[in-house]
């Protein structure tokens, strides 16, 4: 009986977020204009991100509500799936970098939304010159992905823009994309991270979820849900502080404070360790990424200059040789096992990004 009620109540409590996420997404915000603080609000991208950008039409970029860039580079060719895509503009994005021979799928429970992004993506697409579309776009949950038709083992690449902070049930996210991903898929995402707990008041408070603040994880519970979803290596690609400028809603925070978090999560059965172990691996960058000629940065404490050997560790080593970017990667090594992995031991590339971890390589 008992776990019967919990089970009512939690699916109450899921059908009460998505129905205010709905009405805020869908009715209060107009544009990005109405918001009431800058959670939502991405820092600039890069260049070549912002050219793509020029071509998305006005409505779509009205209707934008994101607090990253979550692309990474190199993925043309790839099946990418953008969860909580919204208006869609970061599909339009990707439909441009995944090029003809790649195909886009966003899905959205919010129709409101989902109608903007397919009225303007014809439009969008012809100025990219494809033979065929390669978007589409489904109405369901994050949380239950099959059931809106994705296949589990099919997917290279599933980004999201500050979607998860919105769902009740984080895990049942992580474990539906990790589902979803191929063997080597990578989960790419931007979203708001807390630096506490937050009082009960603060995540039952609309327009505090609205504005992705009320959902907003604490670090260390978030690494814990990666790693029980099967994520056992998250990184940090890039962060930037957020300032709560709404005074009244700022002051209900509990003192809490708050980054926007752009993580990188790999599908690696059986490949991945929960410590950096050292097997004496060296990699290679091949150069071969367009946007990176010269380097390329895995993450917030790993850089590779093209053709500079570096010595990694063990879960570097498998993610750059398993994962969707092993064709731009020579990796050698693995033998024998010779202990934690030493941050002395890691190469500092000619980027100056070096490690940060005072006891290994920061993985």
């Amino acid at each position: 009986w008992g776990n019967n009620e919990r089970t009512k109540k939690e699916h109450k409590m899921t059908t009460a977020v998505h129905e205010s996420v709905k009405v805020y997404y869908g009715t209060v915000l107009r544009s990005n204009a109405d918001l009431r603080t800058n959670a939502c609000c991405a820092k600039p991208p890069p260049p070549y991100i912002k050219k793509i950008l020029s071509a998305v039409p006005v409505p779509v970029k009205e209707k934008f509500y994101g607090c990253g860039s979550p692309f990474p580079e190199g993925i043309r060719g790839l099946n990418v799936l953008d969860l909580g895509c919204g208006s869609g503009q970061d599909c339009y994005v990707a439909s441009a970098l995944v090029g003809p021979e790649g195909f886009v799928t966003g899905i959205d429970m919010t129709e409101q939304q989902l109608s903007v992004a397919r009225g303007h993506m014809d439009e969008f697409l012809d100025t990219l010159k494809y033979p065929k579309s390669n978007v589409r776009f489904v109405q369901g949950y994050i949380e239950h992905l099959e059931e809106a038709g994705i296949v589990p083992n099919s997917v290279d690449l599933v980004i999201s823009n500050c979607v998860v902070n919105l769902c009740p049930d984080k895990l049942r996210v992580l474990q539906q994309v990790f589902k979803v991903l191929k063997h080597g898929g990578e989960f790419f995402f931007s979203d708001v991270f807390a630096s506490r707990r937050l009082p009960a008041a603060v995540q039952e408070d609309p327009v505090a979820l609205g504005e992705c603040l009320a959902g907003a994880l604490y670090l260390p519970d978030f690494r814990h849900l990666c790693r029980e979803a099967g994520f056992l290596d998250s990184r940090i690609y890039s962060s930037h502080r957020i300032s709560v400028e709404n005074q009244a809603l700022n002051s209900t925070m509990g003192g809490a404070e708050f980054t926007s978090i752009t993580f990188r999560l790999f599908k690696l059965e059986h490949s991945l360790e929960s410590s950096c172990e050292d097997y004496g691996q060296v990699a290679v960058y091949q150069g071969t990424i367009e946007a990176c000629p010269m380097v390329f940065v895995l993450d917030k404490d790993h850089a590779f200059e093209t053709n500079r050997p570096v010595l990694v560790c063990g879960n570097t080593a498998a993610i750059l040789a398993e994962s969707w970017m092993r064709n731009h990667f020579h990796v050698t090594g693995r033998a024998n096992h010779f202990g934690p992995f030493q941050r002395e031991r890691s190469t500092v590339t000619a980027s100056g990004v070096t490690c940060t971890d005072e006891k290994n390589c920061g993985c």
